[in-house]
């Protein structure tokens, strides 16, 4: 991107029954939508009034068919930005993640990824972010919590996210690795521990390990999303 170019953000979001805390969520990335960015939440049917909630806190309230990869396809389309990132709606953005996002598409980076911290009062949660982090500066892989950002160019030319269950941050980090390499920011994104500490800290990261394991190795991400509890799509 050329020196000096203007640069406009948009923040997708996908969501599904997260009216307890999406006003919330969305309260603190108003800075950056003062600073210009755009705010874009994709709805994949929730049932608890989750869009409603958001109302008059966002630029734009989708909805599109249930999936992460399909809502946030879906929040890319109709997003105006020339910088894209995905965001999960437990997930907090570092007050400065709009210049830091911007400083590494212009040094040359058609894509990346923040760092980590997982909150929560278990204690093992530090060292899962830490181990999360080193094996995504190792591998080049970015996960979803730790707030993928694209170009609109990059992100159109793999194609988008593919519309699968689960494993489609992924899938889509294992394209976008054919452009370049990540973007890795020191900066850390906070994600919610919730659902690490609701299955047990230690069965989650080993049932995280045999998903992604089983993925690499090429199984079927709709059997892989069953056994990780997600139901079908209607």
């Amino acid at each position: 991107m050329p020196e000096g170019a203007a640069v406009r953000l948009s923040i997708v979001i996908p969501v599904l029954n997260e009216a307890e805390r999406i006003a919330s969520h969305l309260r603190s990335l108003a800075c950056f939508r003062e600073r210009g960015a755009e705010i874009v939440v994709v709805d994949g049917g929730s049932s608890d009034g989750t869009a409603s909630a958001a109302k008059g806190l966002a630029d734009a309230i989708l909805s599109a068919p249930r999936g992460r990869g399909s809502q946030m396809n879906a929040g890319a389309s109709a997003a105006k930005g020339d910088i894209l990132l995905f965001l999960h709606a437990d997930t907090c953005l570092p007050e400065s993640a709009d210049a830091l996002v911007a400083e590494a598409i212009r040094r040359g980076r058609p894509w990346g990824r923040f760092d980590v911290a997982i909150e929560g009062r278990h204690g093992l949660l530090r060292l899962v972010a830490l181990m999360m982090n080193a094996r995504s500066r190792l591998t080049g892989i970015a996960t979803g919590d730790q707030a993928i950002f694209v170009t609109r160019s990059a992100f159109a030319e793999v194609g988008g996210y593919p519309d699968i269950p689960l494993m489609e941050d992924i899938a889509l980090s294992r394209a976008l690795k054919r452009l370049g390499p990540p973007g890795c920011l020191r900066s850390r994104v906070t994600t919610s521990g919730r659902r690490w500490e609701r299955q047990g800290v230690l069965r989650t990261i080993a049932r995280m390990w045999c998903l992604r394991l089983a993925f690499f190795l090429g199984a079927d991400p709709q059997r892989l999303a069953r056994a990780y509890g997600y139901e079908p799509r209607a």
